[in-house]
This record gives structure tokens, sequence and C-alpha cells, in this order.
């Protein structure tokens, strides 16, 4: 046993990797410190010109970046420092500065912040102004005697001028939710950009305030443009948009006026003003019959301002009520009293799908129907062809709904917005009903 002994300490001795280790710190060279303290999976060394840092010590894996080819630290030093980074222990290498190449915290924030166009955009609710910005050409469309009339210089201006000061109010709209908002949203939306601090509530102020006296101006500011469709429209939209979120009224506290505010504006307000507008701005051959064109005018007395308004009224029940669906948590602790709050989130999902279903198989059953009737092959395969999109759209809804949990927030937000491209692809098949 002694003669085995002795001859692993010959073996030790022989090995110059081990030598070194006994060798004086003053002999060894910075190669050598290196090869003596590589413990694996332990240490791992970074250069020989930083300074010890707190922050080089995590989790037990610890950096070397000490090391001087000048002053070379001797093996006890290296590992006393070595154990009292690992024990979380005051050291030396607490004591020293951190390291100059560090960015400050905030400093390496407001790097990353998004840009301002960016952050209004996320401001603006895009998939919101996305839907605005379709019902407006789809319903001139509808409007238009003929699809060949649409295309003209006249059509394009009166459609644009009624297209700005709509997105602007749309903007005032949404942002002024988000104003009034801000704690509610830190639970339920906490990525919008005043929740998530990329934009200040004063900033947000006087967006909405400037896009709110410009839309209003439009609509008033031009003797031939200015059409009674579009003021309804945009002070329709203006005066249900402010009661819906400011203080006192605030009636999105109360589930029915909350509901009321969302389909008067998705429903009737803007698809029947805009076909107002476009009748009277783009359509009509003189002044007096633009004045004919009053809004409750198209509504009573032609069936196709009708149809969009029911149609767009019904589909706004359903996402006015589905938003509410993943926003149960904060809405119950601010005292929202939604419907989802007063009889349950599976109660109100439920029937809300159920009520789209209905809505997208009795439009396209009876469009299909009217097909069969119509003068024309044209108008026949059009008909046909978007009572059977219904019908898809209808399946598609009810499909997609069967995998969503109505009490997992994520889930049910992801299914609201696919209900949005139902949206946007309702009002591009719009036109093809006429």
């Amino acid at each position: 046993m002694n003669t085995l002994a002795l001859l692993s300490c010959v073996c030790l001795l022989v090995n110059p990797r081990v030598s070194t280790a006994f060798a004086p710190a003053s002999k060894l060279s910075a190669r050598d410190v290196r090869s003596q303290v590589s413990f694996p999976d332990r240490i791992r060394y970074a250069g020989e010109s930083q300074l010890w840092s707190a922050n080089e010590a995590v989790n037990g894996d610890i950096l070397i970046s000490g090391l001087d080819t000048k002053e070379t630290p001797s093996s006890n030093n290296i590992t006393d420092e070595i154990i009292a980074a690992t024990n979380d222990g005051p050291s030396a290498a607490t004591k020293q500065p951190q390291s100059t190449e560090s960015l400050p915290q905030s400093q390496a924030e407001e790097e990353t912040k998004p840009s301002f166009p960016l952050v209004l955009w996320r401001f603006s609710r895009p998939h919101t102004l996305i839907g605005s910005a379709l019902a407006i050409p789809s319903i001139s469309l509808l409007a238009a005697p003929t699809y060949k009339v649409f295309f003209t210089t006249r059509t394009l201006v009166a459609l644009t001028y009624a297209a700005v000061p709509s997105l602007l109010m749309n903007l005032y709209i949404t942002g002024l939710n988000q104003i009034t908002d801000v704690e509610i949203d830190k639970i339920n939306k906490p990525y919008l950009p005043i929740a998530k601090g990329d934009l200040k509530k004063s900033t947000a102020i006087g967006v909405v305030l400037a896009a709110v006296v410009v839309s209003l101006i439009m609509s008033v500011c031009n003797p031939v443009l200015s059409t009674s469709g579009l003021q309804v429209a945009l002070w329709g939209s203006f005066v249900l948009g402010t009661v819906y979120s400011l203080p006192p009224f605030r009636l999105k506290r109360h589930p029915l006026l909350a509901a009321f505010c969302i389909v008067a504006v998705r429903g009737t307000i803007i698809n029947a003003g805009f076909y107002s507008h476009a009748l009277s701005a783009a359509f009509s051959s003189t002044k007096e019959a633009a004045a004919g064109f009053g809004v409750l005018h198209c509504l009573l007395n032609d069936w196709k301002c009708a149809f969009s308004s029911l149609f767009f009224g019904v589909f706004g029940i359903v996402i006015a009520l589905m938003k509410d669906v993943p926003d149960a948590d904060g809405d119950r602790i601010f005292d929202i009293k939604s419907f989802t709050v007063r009889i349950g989130q599976k109660r109100v999902f439920r029937t809300m799908k159920n009520l789209l279903v209905a809505l997208f198989g009795v439009s396209g059953g009876a469009l299909m129907k009217w097909a069969t009737m119509s003068p024309t092959l044209g108008a026949t395969t059009r008909r046909g062809l978007t009572g059977l999109g219904c019908l898809l759209a209808g399946y598609f809804t009810y499909k997609e709904a069967k995998d969503v949990n109505p009490e997992d927030s994520g889930e049910v937000y992801d299914y609201y917005m696919q209900l949005w491209k139902l949206f946007y692809l309702s009002y591009l098949a719009l036109p093809l009903v006429k």
C-alpha cells in the first residue's frame, strides 16, 4: 500500500499542470494560472484586462476576469475569491466597480423604446381602424347606381373626404377609451401603449383632441362634401363615443347602454350615414336631389342601406359583447358591470357565437334564394357566391369556437380577433349583393 501511494505522488509531481500548482505565486505566468484554475463547469476565463464584478458570479458560473500579466494573483487568493463569490458573501468582487462597457438600464430601455409612429399606430387600435377604412368604400360602392359610376374622380374625392375625418374620429374614440381605462388596461390589456408606458397620458390627450377637432371641422366646413350623412356619421360617433368612455356618463359601466353605443355606431350611424353621404356627394345630379338623400330616407326607402345597417348592427352586438369576455378580471375589479361579469364568460361566449352563426346562416340562405330570382346572370352569380360565403363563414365561426375555452382570456381574444377578419370580409363582399 505504501509503495502504491509513493508511485502516485511521483506521477503527480511529474505532471506539469499539477506541478505548477505547487510553485510560488511570483513564478507563475498568466498562462499557468489559467490552466491552474480550470474547474469544469464552474469557472470561465474572460481576458486579462477587466475588473472583478458582482455581476460576474451568477448561478455559480464564475467569470475570472481579474488576471493581469504584470501582477498575477496567487492560487490561494483566486480560490478565496471563488469561494466568496460562490457563497454570495462579501469579497473583493463586490467592492470593485462594474465594467464600463455595460450601459445603464435606463439608457438601454430608452434605446429599445418603439418609435412614436409605431406607438401611435398601436394607440389607434388598428383592427378597428381597418374596419372603418374598409367600410367607407364598400358602402359607397353599394350605394353606386352601377359599378362603373363608382370609378370616377368625383367619387374618389367624396370617398376621400369622408374617410379622413372618419378615421380621425375612430382614433378619438379608441384613444379616449384607453385614456380613461389606464388602470383597467394594466390588468386586461397591459400591452396597450399607455398601460405599457410607451405613451404618456398627456401626449395621448393631445392626440385625441387634435383628431376630434379636425374631424368635426371637416364635417361642416365644405358646402358640397360636408353632407348631412357625413355629419350624422361623425357627430353621432363623437357623442356616443364620448358618453361611452368619459365620466360622469361612462355608459360602458352599464351593459345594455354600452352595447347600444357600439351597435348604433357600427350599425346605423356608419352604414346609413356613409350610404347617404355617397348618394349626396358622389351620385346625385343636383343639389336638390342631394338634399333628398337623408339618413332616415335611405333607411326607410332603400333596401340596400337597410340590409347593410341590420347585418352590421347584429355583427356589432357580437363584437361589443365578445370584446368583454377576455376582460372579465379587470372589469370585475373596477366594478364594470358588463354582461360577462353579470352572467359569466361561458354564457356570453356561447350566446354571441350562436348569434353570429345564425346571422351568417340566415343571410347566406336568403341571398342564395334571392339569387335564384335575380333578373340577370351576373346578379345571380354575385348573390349566390356571397350567400355561399356567408354559409362558410358561419361554419368557420362554429368550428373555431369548439376548441376555445371561454374562461381562457388568451384563447378568447384570439377568437375575437378572428371575428374581426370575418367583419372585414363581410364588408368586402357587401357590394356584391346589389
